[in-house]
């Protein structure tokens, strides 16, 4: 799953004074001064090096030391830091969504950031409140993404687009016939379906009196839920989204379907701008559509941050690694070279990074956007999840049911794995 594999004033040059101290065990004056000359590692995501060449060779030259950057995708860096971290080959540096953030604190996998609140406040809201557990912090974003809609010109024009979902489906089952399609989403997925279901009122987590996530109140399988579910099963029932999109393969036939020019618009995201543009289709990109009750669909926020191995040898120095990478003018730069939308908050209408619509459309759908649960109790709810709505999709289980038990095993293994916190 793409979020897995799931946004942005005339720029100026800032000169920011940062106080920075390690956090954890601190670094002694001498473990300080051993730092000039030494190696930091920093995991990058795939393809996604060039975005910090030119700010790392400028680091490397203004501390005298060398940085190794090894890349890696994102979403499994944390896996891999598991096993490389405590063999001391790890990074102390690295990349990953921001969803995995609180299990990776839990784990004692990344250290805290001692970072001050002048630079913590160059970032948007919902992108810095990702890095953040028991109000305290543990990386920097780097960049923001989610889900919004591709369509392909030469088979429908941007004055011809439905507005609302209902209307994408009365424009579907006009134009599917099995081999070209209308409208397609990975509404298998509660990464995507719960742009759906959202809309309607369900939630993955309520939220505590301090607007934390609150793993006892579970919100997918309440009404506004189903009835998001009831619409996403209808698509699949009236023959409206092939078979083949559901499932693990789905992502593969669905973007094959769009890059071939057999469906007029898909849900994806702008880690897809490239490839759909190597393929030759001329697309456009906007938000995503409204629902008949008015409100437009939601989607998840997702955040890639910098984040310092609680492995690291040179945590003081890593940290101030990740500060300057993620600092407004690296940002810009890194954006330059990957397309990957900022989370600086005065490049939200940077008049260069705005003439791309794909950002324009990601700024304006994270309106209506939701954090990603960054709680290692979401790890519990992607599979009952999926399962139920993949069981909705094949119309093995009515909505409702197949809800109620995605509910009652979440909340069993939330209870097994996550009780004795």
């Amino acid at each position: 799953m793409k979020m897995v594999k799931k946004y942005t004033g005339v720029m100026l040059c800032v000169a920011v004074s940062l106080s920075l101290t390690a956090c954890g065990p601190q670094e002694s004056s001498s473990e300080k001064t051993s730092s000039k000359g030494s190696e930091l590692v920093v995991w990058e995501d795939k393809e996604k090096s060039i975005g910090i060449k030119d700010a790392v060779a400028e680091f490397e030259k203004e501390h005298d030391v060398k940085v190794k950057v090894v890349e890696k995708p994102y979403a499994q860096q944390i896996e891999d830091l598991r096993m490389d971290g405590p063999a001391g080959t790890g990074p102390d540096v690295l990349t990953m969504p921001g969803d995995q953030i609180g299990t990776a604190v839990t784990e004692g996998l990344i250290k805290e950031l001692n970072v001050e609140k002048d630079v913590q406040s160059l970032y948007t809201d919902a992108s810095i409140q990702s890095q953040m557990v028991d109000q305290k912090l543990y990386g920097l974003p780097k960049a923001v993404e989610t889900t919004v809609l591709f369509y392909n010109k030469d088979l429908i024009s941007e004055d011809e687009l439905p507005q609302t979902l209902e209307e994408w489906y009365d424009y579907s089952k006009k134009t599917a016939d099995g081999s070209k399609f209308g409208f397609l989403a990975l509404f298998d997925q509660i990464y995507y379906a719960q742009s759906v279901m959202g809309g309607y009122g369900g939630y993955i987590f309520g939220k505590d009196k301090d607007g934390n996530d609150d793993p006892s109140d579970l919100g997918i399988n309440n009404e506004g839920a189903v009835k998001g579910a009831e619409l996403i099963q209808k698509f699949y029932q009236d023959g409206l989204f092939p078979a083949g999109i559901v499932g693990e393969q789905g992502i593969n036939v669905l973007e094959s379907l769009f890059t071939e020019g057999k469906a007029a618009a898909i849900i994806s995201g702008p880690w897809n701008v490239e490839a759909f543009s190597k393929a030759g289709i001329d697309y456009g990109i906007t938000k995503l559509p409204k629902l008949e009750n008015g409100k437009n669909m939601s989607s998840f926020i997702g955040v890639k941050s910098y984040n310092v191995s609680a492995f690291s040898k040179h945590a003081e120095l890593a940290q101030e690694l990740a500060v300057f990478l993620a600092n407004e003018k690296n940002s810009k730069k890194r954006y330059e070279q990957t397309k990957e939308v900022p989370a600086v908050q005065s490049l939200a209408s940077d008049k260069a990074i705005m003439k791309s619509e794909a950002a324009r459309a990601v700024t304006e759908q994270s309106r209506f956007s939701e954090q990603t649960p960054n709680i290692p109790e979401m790890n519990e709810i992607w599979t009952p999840a999926d399962s139920a709505l993949q069981t909705i999709a094949t119309g093995k289980a009515n909505p409702k049911k197949a809800l109620d038990q995605a509910a009652e095993t979440a909340k069993g293994q939330m209870k097994a794995k996550h009780s004795g916190k």
